[in-house]
């Protein structure tokens, strides 16, 4: 018994033996992590805003046609065949007189238009007595007069063409701001 107990022990150990040795290792890799995603983050850029230019500052860049253009001179309108500054125009004015007080080096025309009724000729003369009477009242806010010129333009330029409604008349018979120089 004594062999068959030694017999059965060797027999067990050379079962394990050849069945841990026969068994290859199991070779684990390491898991690989998967690449962490990376988000484009897309760098803004502060938003610079361009300082705001002074008014001033506008009016030293800009050309005379743009200036014009701007409207910074407001037209005034008249009444028919009449040459007196209407109370609803003088507010317009005035604020013509302001910003030309701002800007103290600056020259301006000031064209009195008419509507197309009546003559060549009188028309010219009712022109100039709107652009001088603007032009005086004018002086009379404190714009100094070598500032202003006064040019009639009688019924040559209107704006509407072949008004026949008074309304359209109405914004042909106007004084009109031009600025000539800086």
């Amino acid at each position: 018994m004594k062999r068959l107990f030694i017999g059965l022990s060797v027999i067990l150990l050379a079962v394990m033996f050849f069945s841990s040795c026969s068994k290859e290792a199991v070779k684990t890799e390491p898991q690989k992590e998967e690449p962490k995603k990376i988000e484009k983050v897309e760098e803004v850029a502060p938003k610079v805003e361009k300082p705001q230019l002074t008014e001033e500052e506008l009016f030293q860049q800009s050309s005379l046609d743009e200036l014009n253009k701007k409207g910074y001179l407001q037209t005034i309108n008249f009444d028919f065949d009449k040459y007196d500054i209407r109370e609803d125009m003088k507010p317009k004015l005035e604020k013509n007189a302001q910003w030309l007080s701002k800007f103290p080096t600056v020259l301006v025309s000031i064209g009195g238009h008419c509507d197309e009724k009546g003559t060549e000729e009188y028309n010219l003369a009712l022109g100039e007595k709107r652009a001088n009477v603007v032009k005086s009242y004018l002086i009379s806010l404190g714009v100094k007069a070598d500032r202003l010129a006064a040019v009639s333009y009688g019924k040559s330029m209107p704006l509407v063409k072949n008004s026949s409604d008074e309304e359209s008349s109405f914004l042909n018979r106007r004084a009109e701001f031009t600025i000539t120089k800086k």
